[in-house]
């Protein structure tokens, strides 16, 4: 019963900031819900009994050289081999043994494993020798140095590779290593002033936030690494000097550093470690003891470099990653999902940017969601996320860690308006935005006049004071349009408002107008406007443009399309559905459109189009505040018959077609590129901080 008091405090703050609606919610949750995130059970992971023969795939030309130095212990070099030739199916690899001097059974069991290559050592020579002896005969592009005394699972190697894709900064990339029962053995290392290492977060839960994001650390354990061939002979190999093991892994990381690289963890690959099976735990003899003898020469190589670092224990939540200097925190509706929807993309977008101006980004949606796919992939590419059931309340983080913060972004009304004021009181170094995303209540007043309905009218000049309310607290309010701005400042001229829209990246165009098909309607249908749209195009465009041209077809693709949408699927009309792969359709389709009646922002739907090279016909609303002029980077039209007509017109019409094509492009390079978003965030954050150091003057004066 005691254990229950220390919920007390983060319960009161529950029912002072959100009500006692939110804290039953919590308390529910906390004792009824399915906890979201599976750890590995005891034994989950064993060791293999005996061996068996096993065929790997030959390749002349590997990707990844796989390297595993091994002395006895056969069966657990087999258990490794067996999880290797189990979870490696999607990369071009050759694996490496090489046997140092093994008396037990490894040579006999080697020679049942075809595909590998065997390097025997005469004697024994230790693990920098080994490992180096395989590099020397390796061919691939990427070195993997593995311990035998380990598991790898699936998808590890396409895990390790995407990092250096993600981080064109990346020298050494490792990974989150777990013991067999399921706890944690290390989520990247700190090396600490005094050259002592930490595995950080030993013993805990592997699926905590602090151990589940891509980060840049001091070293990684050498169970596990990848780096690039090149690099590793341009850097010497593992160096000799810590002959015959330890504190070679941690070396190798300075040097990469040293070199201008960084050495990243990288957590969505977890490989399970049986610790110290070739050498023991006791420092005090055997190979292990070399643990502490090393200790001293690396001291004596890295004293300068360590002198920045923190006394041993000081701080591990800051030392985990010494080179952050600027965090931001996002605040979103939803776990973003940027293949489904337009706002999640753009949002997604802008993480990576701040990311490329040096912020460490923290996420959290409002729902406090965890998801098995799109969070994973916020956390594999940097992004620290943070959810149930590890977090309770978004107002107790912003109490706790909120002065850590020099940004923290709001994302739409509802989760602004309800955060802004905890962020304001806690957040005391950072710059308050509030990103509209669009104007709800334009869109709303807009939804209105359609349907004609007075209720929904006065909701949506209720939505309007909401959203005037809440940017009047903010340092700076985001919109995405040049309207939306002149709009804002019309009915809030007090409210400072900067523009920063959409963000695409151009894609190429690979076949001509002759070489494509149909036309194309894309967009969530959770999304109120887009299912409106595909009601009006369907009954009310589609008669008149398949009296025009009768065979020509429809697809519509998009997250959760309602029955009454789905059900007017046919011959002519193509129901995709949600398609995670988009660039096919876009490949050979010849035209999208965009029939939206109401709404407000900037539509993802064309921006994404024409990245593609697809011309775009759209209604007045739907093409708003995006610099689009009609016939030449555009057609707009807004009845039926006209809007069946300008189909028809670019549809048959080759030239008018390509000058559509290229216009866009050329559309989305001047508006809606990562550079235009880059340089729009980087002024809005400059003006931020020069306005806060004039604030802080003024208070210190």
């Amino acid at each position: 019963m005691t254990n229950l008091f220390k919920y007390v405090p983060a319960a009161i703050n529950i029912l002072r900031t959100q009500g006692l609606r939110a804290l039953l919610t919590r308390i529910y949750k906390k004792c009824f819900s399915t906890p979201q995130i599976a750890l590995p059970q005891k034994n989950d992971y064993a060791i293999a009994t005996r061996y068996h023969p096993l065929s790997f795939p030959e390749t002349a030309h590997p990707d990844i050289s796989i390297i595993i130095p091994v002395h006895n212990k056969h069966l657990y070099t087999f258990t490794c081999l067996k999880s290797i030739y189990e979870n490696s199916a999607e990369s071009t690899y050759e694996v490496i043994v090489v046997d140092d001097a093994s008396t037990d059974e490894t040579a006999k069991m080697l020679n049942d494993i075809k595909g590998i290559t065997v390097i025997h050592n005469i004697e024994n020579k230790g693990f920098i020798y080994s490992c180096n002896a395989g590099v020397n005969a390796a061919k691939g592009r990427f070195i993997v140095l593995l311990n035998n005394d380990t598991i790898v699972t699936r998808g590890w190697l396409n895990g390790l590779t995407n990092t250096f894709s993600d981080f064109p900064d990346a020298g050494l990339v490792g990974v989150k290593l777990v013991y067999p029962d399921g706890k944690l053995q290390e989520a990247g290392g700190i090396v600490w002033q005094d050259a002592s290492a930490w595995n950080y977060g030993r013993s805990d839960d592997p699926e905590k936030p602090e151990y589940s994001y891509c980060r840049a650390v001091d070293y990684c354990s050498g169970a596990c690494l990848m780096i690039k061939r090149q690099d590793l002979i341009d850097l010497g190999l593992l160096d000799d000097y810590y002959t015959p093991a330890y504190y070679e892994d941690t070396d190798l990381a300075f040097r990469v550093r040293k070199a201008g690289k960084k050495v990243y963890y990288q957590p969505a690959v977890t490989v399970i470690h049986f610790e110290g099976v070739s050498s023991g735990t006791d420092v005090t003899q055997g190979t292990k003891r070399y643990q502490t003898v090393n200790h001293e020469k690396f001291y004596r190589r890295w004293r300068e470099t360590l002198q920045s670092h923190r006394t041993n224990g000081d701080m591990p939540h800051l030392e985990k990653e010494r080179d952050v200097s600027k965090r931001v925190l996002v605040l979103d509706d939803l776990v973003l999902m940027p293949d489904n929807d337009s706002g999640s993309l753009r949002m997604f977008n802008l993480l990576h940017i701040f990311k490329k101006l040096g912020y460490k980004v923290s996420f959290i949606a409002k729902t406090l969601a965890y998801h098995p796919v799109y969070t994973r992939k916020m956390q594999s590419i940097g992004i620290e996320c943070f959810y149930l059931p590890y977090l309770d309340s978004i107002h107790s983080h912003l109490m706790a860690h909120g002065h850590l913060y020099d940004v923290v972004l709001l994302s739409r009304v509802n989760v602004a308006e309800q955060f802004i004021d905890t962020a304001k009181e806690y957040c005391t170094n950072a710059m308050i935005l509030f990103d509209t995303v669009d104007l709800h209540f334009l869109r709303e007043q807009r939804q209105a006049l359609i349907n004609q309905d007075k209720q929904q009218l006065a909701a949506a000049e209720r939505l309007k004071l909401q959203e005037l309310s809440t940017a009047r607290k903010a340092d700076k309010t985001l919109l995405v349009s040049p309207v939306e701005i002149e709009l804002f400042k019309q009915e809030a001229p007090d409210v400072p408002v900067v523009l920063l829209s959409n963000i695409h990246q151009n894609q190429e165009t690979v076949y001509g107008y002759q070489e494509r098909k149909d036309i194309l309607f894309i967009g969530g249908f959770e999304h109120r406007p887009n299912v409106d749209a595909m009601e009006f195009f369907i009954h009310e465009i589609f008669p008149i443009l398949h009296s025009l041209k009768t065979d020509l077809k429809l697809l519509i693709i998009g997250s959760n399309i309602p029955p009454k949408i789905a059900a007017h699927a046919s011959s002519h009309i193509i129901i995709k559905g949600f398609v995670s792969d988009i660039k096919p359709i876009f490949d050979r389709i010849r035209l999208s459109i965009a029939p939206i009646r109401y709404g407000a922002g900037v539509k993802g739907k064309i921006n994404t189009s024409m990245t593609y090279g697809v011309p775009v016909i759209a209604t007045t609303i739907a093409a708003e505040g995006m610099n689009l002029v009609h016939g030449k980077d555009i057609l707009v039209a807004d009845t039926p018959e006209d809007f069946a007509r300008q189909i028809v017109r670019v549809y048959d019409d080759e030239q008018l077609w390509t000058s559509l094509s290229n216009s866009g492009k050329v559309n989305i390079e001047e508006h809606f590129s990562f550079a235009v978003a880059e340089r729009q965030l980087r002024t809005i954050l400059q003006d931020g901080r020069n306005s806060k150091n004039t604030a802080n003057q003024a208070i210190n004066a």
